[in-house]
């Protein structure tokens, strides 16, 4: 093992999913697994396979099918669930059985009501049970932030003597702080004769939001795994977030001297797959993967951007997969990125004034909120009035259920007359876009997808925004009703309507 390599750890399908309102499918764990791999992680937990037999499924499918990483089944110190493991994870490339037991003074007395004496060779036993079956076996130790340092240095000593390849320190509750923790791992490496045996691992917990910090601090004390989650999912507040503390670690590599495997690139597709698989959406202010994370709203920053973009961004977009950051048109945008946008929408300073552009730009931002590349451009060609919407709906019929292919009947009216169409889709709302797609002849790719409630109780008002792609063009559309199916066919031709404006707006300047 190099001692500047930190192995990473990844329990988003058994921690992770322990959050989940509803358990993940074996195709949806497959998935998610597929993608991990693909990032690089060292150590998948696939799940915790004497809890159920679809958990026990999943773990053995994973085994079979990931052939890059290690693969690890969760077990309680008990033969039962050992064996569970062992069984699930054997046909896996590089299998490892993961053993817990709680050991702090608290969970010793109120949970497992045994001494310390107990549960030394209830730990010694269960690893050296374990070690039947896989060479790769590591030890928890459940609640370490509480646990008494003369018995956590004394059973740390034991499960590696009797072959724990890892022994994890986990800050179970969340509840120590960075100082705390240092001083922790810090006595575990000073006090533990055999220490250099197993590679210490650590798994916070985020209740006090000090998650991240603490894992990297455990790093600094010599830790060499951490154990985290795709987005931070998981119990309660959640775990380490895997993005953040792999980035902490490339982007201050120089103070920390420790590097990972992970393939950085693939950070944004794994955030948006467990987000979707998941149904846990992230908030924009989420570091690393947020919407908002290499996005620039103020006018001091967008300029510093422009002219260099370290002077506001610590990272590249590209490091994370992204293609470039975002610099949102807000009524606190400066002249020079209205400039730039423009730029790069194809005009040049003769084909418009940018102090009346500019004017025009303050007055649509103060309504609008955010102003997108079609409400730009048409500043610039289209006079007043000549932006009405082309296309609108005249009638909309969708069919859904249990066993029944979705199904949107729509009949789109415009100047021409009226155009009638049908598809099926996904899903009902999937179909009525697709029918609107055949009625019009146009066709976007849908980036963002997002309903709200503007109103209370049972009739409340669905608001459906959208952001899709045309081109070049980033475009946002909105739908209002109290059918989340026609707030959604009407967004999805709010932004046809922008399309076709946009068509217009190219004819215009090609006259000019």
């Amino acid at each position: 093992m190099k001692k500047d390599r930190v192995y990473i750890f990844d329990t988003t399908l058994r921690d992770g999913e322990q959050a989940l309102a509803s358990s993940l499918s074996v195709v949806e764990k497959i998935q998610i697994a597929k993608q991990l791999e693909r990032m690089k992680v060292d150590i998948i937990e696939a799940g915790f396979p004497v809890s159920s037999p679809g958990d026990f499924n999943s773990v053995q499918t994973i085994a079979k099918e990931i052939k890059n990483c290690t693969i690890a089944g969760l077990a309680r110190a008990v033969e039962k669930d050992i064996k569970a493991a062992a069984d699930a994870v054997r046909l896996a490339k590089r299998p490892r059985i993961h053993t817990f037991l709680g050991t702090s003074k608290l969970h010793r007395e109120k949970k497992l009501r045994k001494d310390q004496d107990a549960i030394v060779e209830m730990a010694v036993s269960a690893v050296k049970y374990a070690r039947r079956f896989c060479d790769d076996v590591e030890f928890s130790c459940e609640d370490t932030g509480r646990t008494e340092p003369e018995f956590l240095f004394r059973i740390v000593e034991a499960v590696i003597k009797a072959g724990a390849g890892t022994v994890n320190l986990p800050d179970t509750v969340g509840y120590t702080v960075p100082t705390e923790f240092k001083r922790i791992i810090s006595s575990v490496f000073a006090n533990v004769p055999n220490i250099d045996k197993a590679i210490i691992s650590v798994h916070c917990h985020n209740d006090l939001g000090m998650a991240v910090a603490n894992s990297i601090t455990a790093v600094e004390c010599g830790a060499r795994q951490i154990e985290c989650t795709v987005n931070g999912i998981g119990e309660r507040a959640g775990n380490c977030s895997l993005e953040e503390v792999v980035m902490a670690m490339k982007v201050r590599q120089s103070l920390l001297k420790v590097d990972t495997n992970i393939d950085t690139k693939e950070i944004m597709r794994s955030s948006r797959l467990v987000s979707r698989l998941c149904n846990m959406p992230v908030q924009p202010n989420k570091a690393v993967v947020g919407a908002n994370a290499f996005a620039h709203s103020s006018g001091i920053h967008q300029d510093g951007v422009l002219k260099e973009k370290t002077t506001y961004e610590i990272m590249r977009p590209g490091d994370i997969g992204l293609s470039e950051n975002q610099l949102n048109l807000t009524s606190r945008s400066g002249r020079h990125v209205i400039k730039h946008r423009l730029e790069k929408l194809g005009y040049g300073e003769k084909d418009y004034k940018l102090e009346d552009i500019y004017t025009k730009f303050l007055e649509l931002a103060d309504k609008k909120g955010s102003v997108y590349d079609d409400d730009l451009e048409a500043l610039v060609v289209l006079k007043e009035g000549a932006s009405q919407d082309t296309y609108s709906i005249d009638y909309l019929n969708v069919t859904s259920g249990t066993k029944v292919i979705p199904t949107a009947t729509i009949i789109i009216k415009s100047a021409k007359g009226l155009v009638q169409e049908a598809a099926t889709g996904d899903g009902p709302v999937d179909a009525a876009c697709k029918a609107i797609e055949r009625a019009t002849g146009i066709s976007v790719n849908l980036t963002d997808y997002r309903i709200s409630s503007n109103t209370g109780g049972k009739e409340a008002v669905g608001c459906v925004n959208i952001i899709a792609q045309y081109g070049d063009y980033r475009l946002h559309g909105v739908g209002l009703s109290t059918d989340i199916v026609e707030a959604s066919a009407l967004a999805y031709l709010n932004v046809i309507n922008k399309v076709v404006r946009l068509c217009e707006v190219r004819k215009a300047k090609k006259k000019k």
